[in-house]
């Protein structure tokens, strides 16, 4: 495979990425926002909505993961992905419009259709796009892609905080939902013509049928095999549980405790994060030599500075700067664990790898995540009236729980980075012996 990723390559990573992240922002910023200001103010809503597309989402992945190794297609599953992605980013705003007595029905379908809209996202993005970009890259290249699919979620908060909060602020949740749901069909259509599989990549039918071969990675030898991999895993456990515990309610927190608008709370959150993209590009270089525990390490720490500026700010300046290290912090991790797993994907297996990194970086994390927040925030948040109707609203409480479990990354990263030295120097053992 050549070291270098064709620019027509870089073109659609940039343009089925963001599209993607525009879509899971969307999903994640916005529909909490939507259940609490237009279904009501119930956290518990949240966390059944956030916790079902969760499993659903790692579910599709193993399934169309494995199925994509099978046959050694990418693009279908991008494109058929992405259109009922949007499709459903649209039906899911329906709710609006739906009776609220009894609230019942009305958190149902808001459930079921974050569910559905969610199975599509992982089909067309997790199981289609993200599996294509590991089949046409390489450990020489994966720090600089890890970097743009790691800036791309936070262009896509930018966007989704900014313009997102003018849009709903001037025209309401169910056209955002329109604009967002077509940008993502439209891109999908784009991939049927522009999109080509990598020219290497061939069916991997390690089992005779294909539930044989979705059975095979459940075993205790995959683990034992692949010790640094899942290492890397449970870093991303421990700290995506700490994102998820905020992550859901922060604009709920802003415009409901803080009392900002939809738009000030967009450029509060977006506005730092401008400057944290910019700290891919040194690190890129840092990954690319190996020095990926050093990375995680200082965006631990700049993400939990972060979590307790924003807990203890008393002004939009403070808040910036706990928006920036927070935003440092994550797309920093993001960053070097996506290179880090992308190296060490079994060829035959990408599909289905990536199947159980959503395991830990979607279904758990987005499970005990707001199952951590609810609580903290009927116990400790406070209670105010929105849309005329009582409820929690998140305060600062629910940044300190998430600092708290953001730090307990560091234990797993210790392993992993030990045994990722014992590697790289196997492996300059054996260069040695072959010279």
């Amino acid at each position: 495979m050549q070291n270098d990723i064709s620019k027509k390559n870089w073109i659609l990573i940039w343009v089925f990425g963001l599209a993607g992240q525009l879509c899971w922002n969307v999903e994640n910023a916005w529909f909490s926002t939507f259940v609490y200001n237009k279904v009501a103010p119930d956290p518990n809503i949240i966390s059944w909505m956030v916790g079902l597309s969760a499993v659903v989402t790692t579910f599709c992945t193993f399934l169309i993961g494995t199925w994509s190794d099978r046959i050694g297609k990418r693009k279908p599953f991008v494109s058929i992905g992405y259109i009922f992605w949007g499709v459903f980013t649209i039906v899911f705003g329906v709710g609006e419009f739906l009776p609220k007595s009894p609230i019942t029905l009305v958190a149902t379908f808001v459930v079921l259709a974050d569910a559905i809209m969610s199975f599509f996202g992982s089909f067309g993005y997790d199981a289609g796009f993200s599996i294509w970009t590991t089949d046409i890259s390489n450990e020489h290249n994966r720090g600089r892609l890890g970097g743009a699919l790691a800036v791309m979620p936070v262009i896509a908060t930018i966007f989704g905080t900014v313009v997102s909060g003018m849009i709903v602020d001037a025209l309401g949740f169910f056209d955002f939902f329109i604009l967002m749901g077509g940008l993502v069909i439209v891109i999908g259509v784009v991939s049927l013509f522009a999109m080509k599989d990598a020219p290497d990549l061939k069916p991997r039918r390690e089992e005779k049928t294909y539930w044989r071969q979705l059975t095979k990675v459940f075993n205790w030898r995959t683990v034992s095999e692949n010790r640094e991999l899942f290492w890397i895993f449970i870093v991303m456990l421990i700290y995506f549980i700490g994102f998820n515990v905020y992550f859901s309610y922060i604009t709920i927190y802003f415009v409901n405790y803080l009392g900002y608008s939809f738009t000030v709370a967009g450029a509060l959150q977006g506005g730092a994060l401008v400057l944290a993209a910019f700290m891919t590009i040194p690190t890129a270089k840092m990954i690319d030599k190996g020095l990926l525990a050093r990375v995680i390490t200082i965006a631990l720490v700049s993400n939990t500075l972060g979590l307790l500026c924003i807990a203890f700010a008393k002004g939009i300046a403070f808040l910036c700067v706990g928006m920036f290290l927070a935003g440092c912090g994550y797309i920093l991790t993001l960053q070097s664990l996506t290179a880090w797993m992308k190296n060490l994907y079994p060829e035959d297996q990408r599909g289905q790898f990536e199947g159980i990194k959503q395991v830990f970086y979607v279904a758990l994390p987005m499970i005990f995540g707001p199952m951590i927040a609810a609580p903290v925030i009927n116990n400790w948040g406070v209670e105010k009236l929105v849309n005329n109707i009582s409820g929690m609203v998140p305060g600062p409480s629910l940044f300190l729980v998430s600092a708290a479990v953001t730090a307990l990354a560091i234990l797993p990263l210790i392993a992993a980075n030990r045994l990722h030295k014992r590697r790289l120097s196997e492996r300059a053992a054996t260069h040695l012996e072959a010279l």
